[in-house]
């Protein structure tokens, strides 16, 4: 696991590539390296997870290096690629999982990435014929890669985080002006388009191309397709097969791996399979100090103790939380709406501490399964009826009334003169695109799950030094939920019901019957009056900060600020934790030309 970075087609010095690096340093603390042509780079800022004595990035081919790698991830068929490679004449020096990658692109060329397994962003540069530069990405999304692309000069530079990605001459930070409406709607900018008006990131299964001659050309790997699962019950025992093979695969590390166990099902049957292969299996949850409503430590406790598991009780004091948040909001590079984000950042910081490099998560479940209500709640609407109105209100942060209605006149004006139409919009006629459940599971997998949640995985895991690893991401378990018949993922108002037999038995009664709950942050409890995240966010979200910005009207965001003092509400409370991190960020932005970050 690294952050990697580089560019291609223009000449960059060696002071500024270092305060690239410099930029996402805290995600790979052990060994930083570069190697330079004289108009591209690749260079390397290593986490040392598998082999970490071995495993020096850039990787190079042979004796003439003319194919150079590096790489971001985790191969796990790389044993088995080994093997094969060998029996082709290639020698390794060691035994990291990168290393395998300049002979296996050496002998399958462009399409090398359709031999990995594993989650990963890749880069290499081959220079045997006319130089070229590849970019892979898995096909999930688990490992961001971040690129500006200028085609008048054909150059393009590329970085695992934006902070690192924006230290390199020529890429502006100009803000994407939809931005705001965006994070209002999706909570994040989905897809490839980032806050930045000149910043990309690639999607999931992406390979680019980039030569002199033919510029810069992407095509797409897609999943492989449904196949028939039988029975109810023959499709919970496959799933359960699978997710226990991925478990083993993954509990597997030259460095200590733990479990994060929030107290639900998805964490829940993580932490029950790796059991059987952690001799020492440690469980992490994160709760606030105080009382506080939807506390899970009591369902996570008794999960670890179930599964017979060290637990880990992380114990964070809101207090510190206006001290916490603009590193969270630096990390990610550009504003998240969830509030699990604060909650993300103090949990690993936690695991590292403890001495843990790995830890498995539950995250993609509940997209991949069909786990949210809202998508519960589109099932159940009649055919024949509107159901993507009320979808995209319950994925929102505030409904299309509300955003208006915070908007100034020129912003509102703005966001409907767009020719490609508002961010809703577009999401509406993207739902409406074929049946409704395909629908449903196509967006929440191919666009919300890797642009709002797995980027803030990686981010804020890779903040603290610790490899995230994700069971029900992996292609064999994707695959299988992407051939589960609609009524097995719901039926009736029930959820993840593929999930919940794949479960039985393994996890005690009270996890399995509770409601599913997410992992997060009692915000609306928390920005309530007295309470140091309310002075917190009536202090950026100032009138002065509002009127610098121009896309918010100060005197109603002043308004729902008291609303919330004098009448709690979980949707205002969203809200106004939006406006927090989005203005948070816009500050920060303003005062980005700053020395390279190089601590936490």
């Amino acid at each position: 696991m690294c952050r990697i970075f580089g560019h291609f087609g223009t000449q960059v010095s060696a002071l500024q590539l270092a305060a690239v690096g410099g930029r996402q340093l805290s995600g790979g603390p052990d060994a930083q390296t570069l190697v330079r042509g004289a108009d591209w780079s690749l260079g390397c800022n290593r986490l040392a997870v598998t082999d970490p004595s071995g495993g020096a990035q850039p990787y190079r081919s042979g004796g003439d290096g003319g194919i150079t790698v590096v790489f971001n991830g985790e191969i796990y068929n790389h044993r088995e690629l080994r093997r094969r490679l060998t029996a082709r004449g290639h020698v390794f020096a060691d035994d990291c999982d990168g290393s395998v990658l300049p002979a296996l692109y050496a002998v399958y060329g462009p399409e090398f990435a359709e031999q990995l397994d594993g989650m990963y962003a890749i880069a290499v540069v081959d220079l045997r014929a006319e130089p070229t530069l590849l970019l892979a990405v898995d096909p999930i999304g688990m490992k961001p890669l971040y690129y500006h692309w200028d085609p008048a000069r054909g150059a393009l530079c590329f970085a695992s985080e934006l902070p690192a990605l924006l230290a390199f001459p020529g890429v502006s930070s100009t803000p994407w002006e939809p931005g705001l409406d965006a994070c209002l709607t999706t909570r994040t900018p989905l897809g490839e388009q980032t806050m930045f008006r000149d910043v990309r990131a690639l999607p999931p299964g992406a390979l680019a191309r980039l030569t002199r001659a033919d510029g810069l050309r992407s095509t797409r790997r897609t999943g492989e397709p449904a196949s028939d699962v039988g029975t109810f019950a023959e499709a919970a025992g496959t799933a359960r097969r699978l997710l226990a093979h991925e478990v083993a695969r993954l509990s597997r590390a030259d460095v200590p791996v733990c479990v994060i166990t929030s107290g639900g099902l998805d964490s829940g049957l993580v932490t029950a399979l790796a059991a059987g292969h952690l001799p020492e299996l440690h469980s992490f949850n994160l709760s606030y100090r105080g009382s506080w409503p939807s506390d899970e430590r009591a369902f996570a406790r008794e999960t670890a103790e179930y599964c017979g598991a060290t637990y880990h009780q992380v114990e964070v004091d809101p207090a510190t939380f206006p001290d916490l948040l603009p590193a969270v909001v630096d990390h990610l590079g550009q504003p998240n709406a969830d509030p699990i984000t604060l909650s993300s950042y103090a949990l690993f910081r936690a695991v590292r501490e403890a001495g843990f490099t790995v830890a498995l998560t539950g995250d993609g479940a509940d997209e991949l399964f069909g786990g949210y209500d809202r998508m519960a709640a589109a099932v159940r609407t009649p055919v024949g009826q509107p159901w993507i109105p009320a979808y995209l209100d319950a994925l929102a942060v505030a409904p299309r009334q509300l955003r208006e209605w915070l908007y100034t006149d020129d912003y509102r004006a703005f966001v409907a003169s767009d020719p490609e139409g508002s961010t809703e919009q577009r999401l509406a006629a993207e739902l409406g695109k074929g049946d409704r459940m395909p629908a449903l599971t196509r967006f929440e997998t191919g666009s919300r799950l890797p642009g709002y949640h797995l980027r803030r995985v990686d981010h804020l895991s890779m903040a603290w030094g610790v490899e995230a690893r994700l069971p029900y991401c992996q292609p064999s378990v994707a695959g299988h939920a992407r051939s589960l018949p609609d009524r097995f993922k719901i039926s009736e108002g029930a959820v993840k019901r593929t999930l919940h037999g794949a479960a039985a038995g393994l996890l005690p009664s009270s996890v399995l019957a509770r409601p599913k709950q997410p992992f997060t942050l009692p915000v609306t409890a928390m920005l309530a009056s007295g309470q140091p995240l309310m002075d917190f966010a009536c202090e950026v979200l100032s009138p002065q900060a509002l009127r610098r910005g121009g896309r918010l009207e100060p005197r109603r965001v002043v308004e729902l600020l008291e609303r919330q003092r004098t009448v709690p509400d979980h949707r205002t409370a969203l809200v106004l934790w939006a406006l927090l991190i989005h203005q948070l960020w816009e500050d920060r932005c303003r005062a980005a030309a700053g020395p390279a970050r190089t601590a936490r």
